[in-house]
């Protein structure tokens, strides 16, 4: 009689005990995956330059063989201002295009012409501004408490500006061997020109449709050149115009983006029994 109540009472635990787990695990449902968007989207950004070009001067060199020349150029950085439309296609693939006004940045230069013992510099001023046009393309590598790294690239066209462009330097040019002191003016110049980007940032998911993100990119803008040239007399200068020839730049950038297409839902949830 003892055995039986002693397997009765067993009996009732267990079937008192399978309900509860049953519930506890209800209570307690995996967390879901964060919650990602696709669909249109639109971007704005700011940001920072810091610009190089590869080489200044006149193209082809005017200068005879036995005469060289050193040279050092530097742009100060400027501030770039930028908007775009782009689609997102998944929760790791999206393009955009975007427009973006980079402001003046101020150029600094010399040119040092060594012929035999005698030395001829040249102090370049202008500054130089672009209006660049991008179609991009960017991997997202998955978010982590609402932080996603990314990369990316872009092509398009730059359209290159150089304004206030001054020479002040020395010439010997008519002058009997005689160094003297010139100062050349180039007419202001514009021109298109084929660019590139890269990127690497990390973005910040603020809500399932407002995006942060912090970038870097380096863009190469093609060459610039300035109208044509004349001395401080108003006399043409009878060479080609001033080059800058493959101008680069180092950008951090700071964007927001607004995603209008609905949350991606999360996978269903699945158990077992």
């Amino acid at each position: 009689m003892g055995n039986t109540r002693l397997l009765a009472a067993a009996a009732a635990a267990v079937m008192f005990a399978i309900p509860a787990a049953r519930a506890a695990d209800l209570s307690l449902p995996p967390l879901p995956p964060p919650i990602e968007t696709s669909g249109w989207y639109l971007r704005g950004f700011v940001g920072v330059t810091n610009q190089e070009v590869k080489n200044i001067g006149f193209t082809p060199n005017p200068f005879p063989n036995d005469i060289t020349t050193t040279q050092f150029a530097t742009f100060d950085s400027s501030p770039l201002f930028g908007m775009g439309i782009g689609y997102q296609f998944n929760n790791w693939l999206r393009f955009d295009v975007t427009g973006e006004y980079r402001a003046n940045a101020h150029f600094h230069g010399q040119q040092v012409i060594q012929s035999g013992i005698v030395t001829l510099p040249d102090d370049y001023n202008a500054s130089k501004n672009e209006i660049l046009f991008l179609a991009n393309a960017f991997i997202d590598f998955g978010t982590w408490w609402c932080v996603t790294p990314f990369i990316g690239a872009g092509i398009g066209g730059s359209y290159n500006t150089i304004t206030s462009f001054i020479d002040q330097g020395a010439t010997m040019s008519g002058t009997g061997g005689i160094p003297i002191l010139s100062t050349t003016y180039a007419a202001d110049h514009s021109k298109w020109n084929f660019a590139w980007a890269l990127y690497a940032g990390v973005a910040y998911q603020v809500t399932p449709n407002f995006t942060v993100d912090l970038a870097y990119r380096y863009v190469n803008l093609g060459k610039a050149q300035t109208g044509p040239a004349r001395a401080f007399d108003g006399t043409v200068i009878p060479t080609n115009p001033f080059v800058f020839d493959e101008i680069t730049s180092h950008d951090l950038m700071l964007g927001v983006r607004w995603n209008f297409g609905a949350p991606l839902p999360p996978p269903p949830l699945m158990r077992k029994g």
